[in-house]
């Protein structure tokens, strides 16, 4: 499936919506990104905590293409690595094509593995006005795209920095197309 690179990295301690960009990120196996406010084995994002907080941790890491922010920023809106709140941000690779299951290796120890989608949730309009909508699109069947980015967990530890690889390990066939989590 390729290769593709870290443009950015991010995190906060703090359950806003924006991450701030660090020159590297810690990846703790099982639980995240060390320093972040979503990092845990358990529910951490708080609409989820408060339905069930002992629902395994499903979006330990949170990941964007950089070719997303083009894209936004030709539709009129301000974008950057981390102002969508994600903790990675890639170029070169085709995140919302993989199928769950998806192993990522970036940089040289680091191991995570795509669990789903990115659901858009409300405070993205908070962000900017707008912005939901320009995060959703439709495919040619009608079905809902969400553009938003993908959740992994992490299954190797690994300091992970700008311009680190990251490559590609699909799983086993028949794949199951990503789902939001």
């Amino acid at each position: 499936m390729g290769q593709g690179q870290v443009v950015a990295v991010s995190r906060h301690a703090g359950h806003d919506f924006s991450k701030t960009n660090q020159e590297s990120i810690a990846l703790i196996v099982g639980e995240g990104v060390a320093g972040d406010a979503h990092r845990g084995r358990t529910v951490q994002h708080r609409s989820r905590v408060a339905k069930d907080p002992s629902q395994p941790n499903l979006r330990q890491v949170h990941l964007i293409h950089a070719e997303l922010f083009g894209e936004l920023r030709a539709g009129g809106f301000d974008v950057a690595p981390g102002a969508l709140g994600e903790n990675v941000t890639t170029r070169g690779l085709d995140l919302l094509a993989l199928p769950t299951g998806s192993r990522l290796r970036i940089g040289a120890d680091a191991i995570v593995e795509v669990t789903g989608l990115r659901n858009p949730c409300r405070q993205i309009d908070g962000f900017q006005p707008g912005l939901m909508a320009a995060v959703l699109d439709r495919d040619a069947a009608g079905g809902l795209v969400r553009k938003a980015g993908v959740m992994a967990i992490v299954l190797a530890a690994g300091e992970i920095r700008p311009g680190d690889p990251i490559e590609v390990t699909l799983p086993p066939a028949p794949y199951r197309p990503l789902v939001p989590v």
